[in-house]
This record gives C-alpha cells, sequence and structure tokens, in this order.
C-alpha cells in the first residue's frame, strides 16, 4: 500500500510540473501534503493544516502540517521548502525559531530530511520509492513518550479500576454508617438533585455521582486548568462539598493511589495542548475511554455523558437569541438572530439536528 501512494503522489508530481510548468513550493508541496493525509488516515491520524502553536522561544510557529493522534496530540511535523532554497539553510533557520525536532520531515520536492528526538535519522531522494517509503515509516511509526505513557496507563486503568470502585463504594457505604456530618451533607445533596436533576434520582446515584465526581475532577483540573471555573456552578459546588466530608485524613489518596499513573499520563499529554478546542475533544476522548471502563450504563442514567460540539453550539446559539429576543439580554450582535435563519445558523443547526439523530439512532439500537 505504501508504495502505491507513494507512486501516486509522484505522478501527482509529474502532473503539477506539466500543467504548471513550475516546480516551486506553492505548487509541488499539495501532493505532498495528500501523501500525508491519505497515510495519516489510514493510521487513524488526523492532519491539521498550517497548525499554530508557540515555540519554547515564545515564537508562534506554524509548520506546513501537523499530524495529530486522536488525543490531539502531535506525532509529528512537516515543513515543506521550495526547490530554489538551500534545504540545509532552511532547515537550520526553522530550528532555530523553535521548530519542534521531535519528530519533523522538511522536504523540497527533490529531497527528504526526517530529525527524531533532535538529530537527522534518514535523508533520501524522494524519487527513491523504497528510501521515501522507509522514511515515512519511520515518520508515521515514531511514538512520543507521554503517548507510549498514556497507552500503557489506559491498560493498567482497566485492570485497577475494578478494585478502586470497590474500595470507593465500600468506604461511602461505612459513611453512611458512621459519619454523620457526610449522611447529612449527602442527603441536602440529595434534595438539591431531586429538585434540579430529576425527581427520580436515588440515594444510590448520589453514591454514583459522587464516585464519577471524585474519578474525573482531576481530569478536568489538567485539561481546563481554568482556577476555580469548574467547582463554581451549585451541583459542583455540592460535590466538592459532599467530598470533604466524605475524604478525610488521607484517604483519598491511599483510595486512588491505584490510578496516580493514568493522571500522570493525562497531565503529560494535556500539556502539549494549548488550543481551548482541542482540549474539548482531548477531554471527549478521556472521558469515552473513561466510561467504557467504567460504567456506560450508570453514565447514561445519571446524563453523565459526551454531548457532540454541533448540539452544544447550537444549545448555546439558539438560547442567546432566545434571550436576547424576548429579555434584551446577550450579545447584542448582528449574528445573534434565530439560529434557524442564516447560511452560519442553519449550518449549525443542521450539523446538530443530524449528530443528534445519528445519536438517538444509535441508542435506540
Amino acid at each position: 500500500m505504501s508504495q502505491l501512494l507513494i507512486q501516486k503522489y509522484l505522478n501527482e508530481i509529474d502532473r503539477y510540473k506539466k500543467y504548471s510548468g513550475s516546480s516551486t513550493e506553492g505548487i509541488t508541496s499539495e501532493a505532498f501534503k495528500d501523501l500525508l493525509k491519505t497515510w495519516a488516515k489510514q493510521n487513524h491520524l488526523i492532519f491539521i493544516n498550517q497548525y499554530e502553536f508557540q515555540s519554547p522561544q515564545k515564537n508562534r510557529i506554524r509548520p506546513d502540517g501537523t499530524i495529530l493522534h486522536d488525543l490531539r496530540v502531535p506525532l509529528g511535523y512537516w515543513e515543506a521548502k521550495d526547490t530554489a532554497d538551500d534545504l540545509d539553510g532552511e532547515i537550520a533557520k526553522k530550528l532555530a525559531k523553535g521548530y519542534p525536532q521531535d519528530n519533523i520531515i522538511f522536504e523540497d520536492t527533490r529531497t527528504a530530511v526526517l530529525i527524531q528526538n533532535r538529530r537527522e535519522v534518514l535523508r533520501c531522494k524522494m524519487l527513491d520509492t523504497d528510501e521515501l517509503a522507509r522514511l515515512l515509516a519511520l515518520f508515521f511509526g515514531y511514538e512520543r513518550q507521554e503517548i507510549a505513557d498514556f497507552r500503557k496507563a489506559v491498560a493498567q486503568f482497566s485492570t485497577d479500576l475494578p478494585a478502586v470502585l470497590a474500595a470507593l463504594r465500600a468506604r461511602i457505604t461505612d459513611a453512611y454508617a458512621d459519619n454523620a456530618p457526610f449522611r447529612k451533607a449527602a442527603n441536602v445533596f440529595l434534595k438539591q438533585a431531586k429538585g434540579t436533576i430529576n425527581p427520580a434520582v436515588t440515594e444510590a446515584d448520589i453514591q454514583e455521582m459522587l464516585i464519577q465526581h471524585i474519578l474525573t475532577e482531576e481530569i478536568f483540573a489538567h485539561v481546563f486548568s481554568d482556577g476555580d471555573f469548574h467547582r463554581e456552578n451549585n451541583i459542583a459546588k455540592q460535590l466538592y462539598g459532599l467530598e470533604e466530608k466524605f475524604f478525610t485524613k488521607g484517604i483519598k489518596r491511599d483510595t486512588l493511589k491505584a490510578l496516580e499513573p493514568y493522571y500522570a499520563a493525562i497531565r503529560a499529554n494535556a500539556a502539549q495542548i494549548t488550543s481551548h478546542i482541542e482540549k474539548q475533544t482531548f477531554l471527549k476522548v478521556i472521558y469515552e475511554r473513561f466510561y467504557k471502563v467504567y460504567n456506560p450504563k450508570a453514565a447514561d442514567r445519571l446524563g453523565v455523558v459526551y454531548t457532540p460540539h454541533e448540539i452544544v453550539k447550537f444549545m448555546v446559539e439558539g438560547a442567546d437569541w432566545l434571550c436576547h429576543k424576548h429579555f434584551r439580554q446577550g450579545a447584542d450582535r448582528p449574528a445573534c438572530r434565530n439560529p434557524r435563519s442564516g447560511d452560519r445558523h442553519r449550518h449549525i443547526y443542521l450539523r446538530a439536528a443530524r449528530t443528534f439523530s445519528r445519536a438517538a439512532t444509535e441508542a435506540h439500537s
């Protein structure tokens, strides 16, 4: 398959040169970009064009291509140069500016250079299909240490979580019997949950909500490090208060010790992500994996599920429009109009409707 992709790339180069009469970067880089995108897709990776981020030198840099894991952590980068450039000179300039050196390809349509772990590991002529295939195999086969650690931690998490859950449930049962402040706080929270979430919420549901909160607060704290933002809503405040009554004398540290490698791997990966949108996607992936191990049925029953971005956006903008129309509150701007009117909002609405319909179909099946 790799040889077929490379041959297709070479054919595209010839076609671009034939019809454009030029071999400049702007013309020929499209062919290599298509090669990387196809190769990435086959490996369940995501190609992002001109993905901007900050270098260690505080420069805003933007490689021509960034390949991301589904965790939204970079696998590697690609930078195209013009055939008229001095390739080595251009590489030196980019590296001096702070371009990553863990896994990056520089190429000028004639020569490709692969740098991994701050050293050149392979240089080849791009017409040499065998060598180019080897270079791309090394590039896509690279695994960052934090990704390797995360995969290992997820596997260990699957093994350790049942024992942690059993310990938490046993300690919560004991707390209801022996810890009067906790029991009082739990009853207050149950009353609030019945009034604000669902009248059918039970004491058993409260116990599961507390467990989910205990296990996932570390994830929120390090993916979205916005101080106390995640503590500000009323339900979260009550859960934190309940947790404080429950966890005393180092119980939390001892109970969650087995899961620390998992949390450490999340912290290491989250530190690589600066975009708020990418953090949302990262959190989605983490939650999907967490609930796959934890208890998907309980998560669905308690409403602790990931809501697709299109639906959230539609709900927020729809509520904003209603507030503005009926109460003259909210964002007073031209874009704030009926979410079913206008191209931008119609697009959001249709995507939300399709996503919701698909989710409903899957749930029913």
